[in-house]
């Protein structure tokens, strides 16, 4: 039986600005996104006549709820001919996060299943397929940072240095569509082009990280202030930078090298943190 084993990489933004809510019930935005080392494992193995899912996350979807299983189906509705698929997921990445897990999970399905069937399927229909699922998910097709657009799909390969992360996760889920919900974006908004000129800008310091930002901060750090102060730990601890990552609650910090953010690791699981995790940004193959 044909099978692969798969990492899914977790992600971070360093980058989101939202530029305008849409008719749709999207928002435009702008974003650097960076694919980290801090990975789940599915393997996917053609057996059987069904999509079956089997998971070690208790409390994970095992139908259709399942990103991971509406990627299959996707697929076999795309490729014109249904065929049974066994995927097995090991979860590291924390659900419901702003660390694009479930997204990630989608888009090693669709990867894999191109793989194992002969490559039937083009980089611009799984694109197109990644992007019915979720914004991010035509990201995690992709192997390293990327600046996004639009929804988050309109993707351009970036550089960046091998930043060396501290994720910090509290515990509990945060919704991405109640965050946009209850994001302002009433007064003065830089246009879309002032925000690309600020990040390529930043992106032309690598040692200068004050161009990090995120607009979701405003949502869940206000309606809860424990990110906030473990944000704050991170600086203390010596990160070069701290952010929330997407519309959280995780927060991440940036370091110098593997040993200073071990050590502000450590640190912090002391503190009582619930899940803490070192992690390298992976810096894929980029072209621009």
């Amino acid at each position: 039986m044909p099978s692969l084993t798969l990492a899914c990489p977790a992600k971070v933004n360093l980058f989101l600005k939202v530029v305008r809510r849409r008719p749709d019930g999207y928002h435009d935005l702008v974003s650097v996104m960076q694919p980290l080392t801090l990975a789940d494992e599915l393997t996917l193995t053609l057996t059987g006549e069904e999509v079956h899912l089997d998971c070690d996350h208790p409390t994970l979807p095992r139908d259709d709820g399942n990103l991971a299983v509406q990627a299959a189906r996707r697929f076999q509705q795309e490729l014109g001919r249904p065929f049974g698929v066994q995927l097995r997921l090991t979860k590291h990445i924390p659900l419901a996060a702003g660390l694009g897990g479930g997204s990630s999970d989608a888009a090693g399905v669709l990867t894999g299943l191109n793989e194992l069937t002969g490559r039937p399927l083009t980089e611009a229909v799984l694109h197109r397929l990644g992007t019915r699922l979720g914004a991010d998910v035509p990201f995690f097709l992709g192997s390293g940072p990327a600046l996004a657009r639009g929804i988050g799909a309109d993707l351009s390969p970036l550089r960046l240095p091998p930043y060396w992360f501290v994720l910090i996760n509290p515990g509990f889920p945060v919704d991405t569509g109640w965050v946009y919900r209850n994001l302002r974006l009433d007064g003065d908004r830089l246009s879309e082009d002032n925000l690309l000129a600020a990040v390529r800008g930043g992106l032309q310091q690598p040692d200068n990280l004050t161009w990090l930002a995120n607009d979701l901060e405003t949502v869940t750090l206000a309606q809860y202030p424990e990110i906030a102060a473990w944000k704050t730990t991170l600086g203390h601890q010596g990160a070069r930078a701290a952010l929330m990552s997407g519309s959280g609650p995780t927060i991440f910090g940036i370091f110098a090298d593997d040993t200073a953010a071990a050590h502000a690791a450590a640190a912090i699981s002391d503190r009582g943190a619930n899940w803490v995790s070192v992690a390298r940004g992976l810096t894929g193959s980029p072209t621009t």
